[in-house]
């Protein structure tokens, strides 16, 4: 799975290959769920970098934060078919810039995070985004439509070392076009999504960080760095 994962500078970077007017996001090093998270999508023909929400809503939710569940992840396996994301696998895909993300080993002393990044490049991984239409604002409002995301998992097993039984799909810089784009059927997405993340999880590795993780209340470039 995905729970938590880090945006620094460079990672922002690959933003500015995909759209041309763009706030950069800040660095934040503990990523969780509710957080707003900058994505790279086509909308209207258009690239756009919206901040969204992490944790999924779809349109059809009666209210954005208490709707229930707000996944944050959907599975490659079923992300297209799924009543639930069906519609934003056809028409709101997205890239979600990251310099790594963190998954955890259960030790005797507690739960171990480890840092899983790529050490050459940032990772683009691939996003859903759903527009809710919030009912107390006029139509010609510009936050009338309030953005939440949720980003696709694969099996991790292809990945060297793997620490968790689910790892974000990612894409390399030559499918970035054809994830956006609209020309490709379903079907051709899905084979695309599972061929490139493939890829990317072979050039994955991984070390453990400082425990200071576990707590979403501590953020900086400290918790990255290996343990000694």
């Amino acid at each position: 799975m995905c729970g938590r994962f880090v945006v620094t500078e460079s990672s922002s970077a690959l933003l500015a290959d995909l759209v041309t007017d763009f706030e950069p996001p800040r660095p934040n090093y503990n990523v969780a769920p509710t957080t707003s998270v900058t994505v790279a999508r086509t909308w209207e023909g258009e690239r756009t970098a919206p901040a969204v929400r992490w944790g999924f809503v779809p349109s059809w939710a009666k209210n954005f934060t208490k709707h229930r569940p707000q996944p944050i992840n959907a599975r490659l396996e079923t992300a297209s078919k799924s009543p639930l994301f069906r519609k934003a696998f056809a028409v709101g895909r997205a890239l979600v810039p990251a310099a790594g993300y963190y998954e955890w080993t259960v030790t005797e002393t507690g739960k171990q995070p480890h840092f899983i990044h790529d050490e050459s490049a940032p990772q683009a991984m691939a996003g859903l985004v759903s527009a809710w239409p919030d009912p107390a604002k006029d139509e010609d409002d510009p936050d009338k439509w309030r953005l939440s995301m949720a980003i696709i998992t694969r099996d991790s097993h292809v990945a060297p070392g793997e620490v968790h039984d689910r790892m974000p799909a990612c894409l390399t810089p030559d499918a970035y076009d054809d994830w956006l784009g609209d020309h490709l059927s379903v079907d051709e997405l899905l084979q695309l999504l599972d061929r490139e993340s493939y890829a990317v999880a072979h050039d994955l590795t991984h070390y453990e960080v400082t425990r200071d993780v576990n707590s979403v209340r501590n953020n900086g470039p400290h918790l990255i760095e290996p343990l000694p």
